[in-house]
């Protein structure tokens, strides 16, 4: 990557009030740089990579099938993000499809029932395995008690890189764990950061995040030389760092053509 455009993300990121962070990863040639990309960050929904990766490692070890079923009750459903909450009470749906929706959604009904089934300590334990020592699932979402004594969820954007990487890499889990995972992140539908401006077919395996001040998107671009991004904000206007985010990928995707 040029020298100029390495500075000049790291200045911007320098520049921004409240709390920025970055970590990049050329898969091709190795070269790495970031800013902050070794502090925690309130996770939002970025969590849902450490459930996913969970999910799979259960999945593999034959404790939960593929075809599990799930019945979602009124008292399951969450607000905002997904579909789950909006369908009729009592509808029946799969494991994996809980998987899906967590992610490619952001379905928040469907990552509460997958903590809650696979259990917190188990999803932080799978992490620390991993080699991940501060991405840590400390709460279920939207649990105003927890939220209000300070207890959240935290993601290192480091961290996260490491965990992409190593799916890229068809290392995480076992192969075919990691190339369905990437294949579930390859068909996110919340696609207005990294995505915004790519218009040439780059495929982009990522995960979005958000809340009061928090705005992120993690994952893997498929650009020539294929490379990780992961773009994480608290404290942030969140609008500002989004086309941060958008103009950023797209300069890093040029910068490798």
């Amino acid at each position: 990557m040029q020298t100029e455009l390495r500075k000049e993300i790291q200045a911007k990121l320098k520049s921004m009030k409240g709390k920025p962070g970055f970590f990049y990863k050329n898969l091709v040639t190795k070269e790495s740089f970031g800013y902050q990309e070794d502090l925690p960050f309130e996770a939002a929904s970025v969590i849902k990579i450490p459930v996913l990766i969970e999910a799979f490692r259960q999945m593999e070890e034959g404790k939960v099938s593929t075809d599990q079923g799930f019945i979602i009750h009124k008292e399951d459903k969450l607000p905002s993000c997904g579909a789950l909450t909006y369908l009729h009470d009592g509808i029946s749906v799969t494991f994996l499809d809980l998987c899906v929706l967590m992610i490619i959604l952001s379905d928040n009904t469907a990552t509460n029932l997958l903590i809650r089934f696979l259990g917190m300590e188990r999803i932080n334990q799978t992490m620390r395995e991993l080699g991940v020592k501060r991405t840590t699932v400390n709460r279920l979402l939207f649990d105003a008690e927890k939220a209000a004594a300070g207890i959240e969820n935290y993601i290192v954007p480091q961290e996260i890189g490491m965990l992409l990487e190593q799916m890229e890499n068809k290392t995480l889990i076992s192969k075919e764990a990691s190339s369905r995972m990437l294949e579930i992140m390859k068909n996110q539908r919340l696609n207005g950061k990294m995505p915004f401006f790519v218009t040439d077919g780059t495929k982009i395996a990522h995960k979005t995040g958000e809340d009061d001040g928090i705005t992120h998107d993690v994952g893997i671009v498929y650009a020539k030389e294929p490379f990780i991004a992961c773009f994480c904000s608290n404290e942030m206007d969140e609008p500002m760092f989004n086309r941060f985010i958008q103009d950023t990928t797209k300069k890093l995707i040029e910068a490798v053509k």
